[in-house]
């Protein structure tokens, strides 16, 4: 099937429009129709043809590359088997339609140079074989097994690359009804020139507009029903989903016996601006009041949406002043919902990936919904925190806990002592008289009501953070000061140009309210020595470790597109389309010099030898010329219909049906036959320059 003449010019204008990429469907629009304007044409052979589409090939598969990965395209698969909860089928469909709509739109672009080859060469249509490895491969090996190879059908690729223009400007983002209508004229202009004879045209038009109407029909029907699908969302198809933590409450170690276990697994990454210092702690969440041995957030537990900056990356977590400093920050999301390890007074988050839901509660700690690894910047803030003034739970002591901590205040000389006075007297305590430890004796003889946060405080004087963070609340509540208990991580070990972040590096610290500037400020009583101390518990086959989590935080990077792997990929691809470029081009050009050196045709295509060429220029010399991308076929019909030319019309097809096997037939013509081809067109020819054709 041929397309009429002006019709892919049409259709890639019509893609551009749709599309956005107008400038690109003019040019190609331009360059597709030239042939009909210019008279240079190209030849290129089969092989020329077979690496056009090997280029073209990779282009699309570049082209495809870089939209599935810039679009979380990676995480789309593992995620809802991982952890199907509602995240992870809405990012699953958002960035699976992304990526089919990116890709499907890029398609014309990627095919354009295969089908521009055949426009320019002059070409009917080409062989299937140039864009079949398979078939290349099976005529290849009959050829050299001396058998007769398999046939080569030859077709126009123009019709297919229209069917495939058509389907990419269907992926538009428009709302109103101007593809349809398009697309309905651009379909019947290619159906016009192959409409049945047996009817007329007007019974022809009035069925076409027919099924253009019910068409139109049928799709407001189906836009009616996918809205209704919309409203319509079965939680059962998504499941809840599970979380790895509790927002609400941390469990303490106080109290256990024995050594508590640490992990060297890197759980975070940072880096920060050149010059500027890491955070000493990235907080997770604080809490207000403490029951046994725990600590939860009270009345604060309830998480509230906030909104995104119109970018849909930034979210402002705490209006007025920011810093310009910034920490880039990656970190897991086990199960895809997490609390985000922050800079204590953390006042926006920007770069957060796509698709991510930020939610904080009345601590200010800050939950994110989102990909299994998140990459982001977080500004340090000062330390200090807002937005969150105390309350009741803020001053609760257990009534367990008083005797401890008022025996522990008879030693403190804070009687009428300010503020400051007060921390430094606290903070002096802790690092004189107690020592970090991470391993609990079994208490031994006590008070019966002893508890061991009081054990802790009177007997023992060592233990770990959670002891330290814990008494330093309490202590400081019962002076008068306003505290929470934070949790999160110390940053302390430099990696490359960044810092990592292990599971031994949990840490809970005090939050002091600074009613002065109406802000929470850090104080943490632990002794220095506990990063060394728990610095010697690491492995001898730590590297190995860090190694693997070095491996799987680049595999995580690509699986939840946090990485420019799709740039890298997209530049070793330049070289291969280099290659293949210059294997089309310059390959060509020494096969050329090479026959002109050897005094035969410049060009050996297949039939190149045809003497019906010579009949055709014969032919064009006296006013006979076929138009540009006009088949053989029917232009010798159109001529034969002149009077002159009626009787030599028995000869001229016989001549046309054998220079097509010559040309095309892959068995060739017998010795017999390609002398009869020969003969009949030196007859034709010496006919016409005896008798005048006009």
């Amino acid at each position: 099937m041929r397309l009429p003449p002006w019709l892919l010019g049409a259709t890639l204008l019509f893609w551009g429009w749709q599309t956005g990429f107008v400038i690109a469907g003019v040019i190609m629009a331009a360059a597709v129709e030239g042939p009909r304007l210019v008279k240079a044409r190209w030849e290129f052979s089969d092989e020329d043809l077979a690496r056009i589409a090997t280029f073209c090939t990779v282009a699309a598969l570049a082209m495809a590359l870089y939209a599935f990965t810039s679009r979380e395209g990676p995480a789309s698969f593992g995620g809802m088997f991982s952890d199907p909860n509602p995240y992870h089928a809405n990012r699953l469909s958002l960035s699976a339609q992304k990526t089919a709509t990116a890709i499907l739109q890029w398609l014309p672009m990627a095919l354009f140079l295969f089908v521009a080859a055949q426009v320019y060469s002059g070409r009917e249509g080409v062989p299937v074989s140039t864009t079949s490895l398979l078939l290349r491969r099976r005529r290849r090996k009959a050829l050299q097994a001396g058998r007769v190879p398999p046939p080569d059908h030859i077709v126009d690729a123009t019709f297919p690359y229209f069917l495939v223009c058509l389907f990419a400007a269907s992926a538009h983002s428009g709302g109103n009804t101007a593809f349809y209508w398009g697309a309905c004229l651009l379909v019947g202009w290619a159906l016009w020139p192959q409409r049945s004879k047996r009817f007329g045209t007007a019974v022809w038009a009035g069925v076409f507009g027919l099924t253009m109407l019910g068409g139109y029909a049928g799709q407001r029907g189906i836009i009616g029903l996918q809205r209704a699908m919309e409203n319509y969302n079965p939680q059962w198809l998504v499941g809840g989903g599970r979380h790895g933590f509790d927002p609400s409450q941390s469990r303490t170690e106080i109290g256990e016996i024995g050594a508590i276990k640490t992990s060297g697994t890197i759980v975070i990454r940072l880096s920060t601006s050149e010059g500027q210092p890491a955070p000493e702690h990235l907080m997770e969440a604080s809490y207000r009041l403490y029951r046994g041995t725990a600590w939860n957030v009270g009345g604060a537990k309830d998480f509230g949406d906030i909104s995104p900056e119109a970018d849909g990356t930034t979210w402002v977590l705490q209006p007025g002043a920011t810093n310009a400093a910034e920490v880039n920050i990656a970190c897991y999301l086990d199960g895809g919902t997490a609390l985000l390890p922050l800079p204590t007074g953390c006042r926006k988050l920007e770069h957060v990936p796509q698709y991510t839901l930020i939610r904080t509660n009345g601590v200010r700690a800050v939950m994110a919904e989102g990909p299994g690894l998140m990459i982001f910047d977080a500004q340090q803030g000062d330390g200090t925190l807002t937005n969150s003034p105390p309350g009741p739970e803020d001053r609760d002591v257990p009534d367990r806990e008083n005797a401890a901590l008022e025996q522990v205040i008879s030693e403190l000389p804070v009687a009428d002592k300010s503020r400051e006075e007060k921390l430094q007297a606290v903070s002096e305590f802790f690092q004189s008289k107690f020592r970090y430890s991470l391993w609990q004796r079994p208490s031994g003889r006590g008070s019966t009501n002893e508890t061991p946060l009081g054990r802790f405080l009177l007997r023992t004087r060592n233990g770990h953070c959670e002891y330290f963070a814990t008494a330093t609340v309490l202590l400081l509540r019962k002076l008068g000061i306003e505290a929470r208990y934070a949790v999160g991580y110390a940053v302390h070990e430099r990696s490359g140009k960044g810092y990592v972040v292990r599971e031994r590096d949990a840490h809970a610290w005090c939050l002091a309210w600074n009613g002065d500037r109406k802000v929470w400020e850090q104080f943490d009583t632990t002794p220095p020595s506990w990063m060394a101390e728990e610095g010697k518990r690491a492995s001898v086959w730590q590297f190995i470790s860090d190694g693997w989590s070095w491996l799987w935080f680049e595999f995580s990077r690509f699986r939840w597109s946090q990485t420019n792997l799709r740039q890298y990929i997209l530049w070793g691809l330049v070289p291969v389309l280099g290659f293949l470029f210059y294997q089309i081009v310059f390959r060509r050009r020494r096969r050329k010099n090479a026959a002109t050196r050897a005094g035969g045709s410049a060009v050996r295509w297949a039939g190149w030898d045809s003497e019906f060429y010579l009949l055709e220029k014969e032919l064009a010399k006296r006013g006979f010329a076929r138009d540009s991308n006009e088949p053989l076929a029917p232009w010798l019909r159109r001529i034969m219909a002149q009077p002159v030319l009626a009787e030599a019309g028995g000869a001229l097809s016989e001549l046309l049906r054998l220079h097509y096997r010559h040309r095309f037939d892959p068995e060739g013509l017998s010795a017999t036959e390609r002398e009869s081809l020969r003969a009949q067109a030196e007859a034709c020819l010496a006919r016409l320059k005896t008798r005048a054709l006009s």
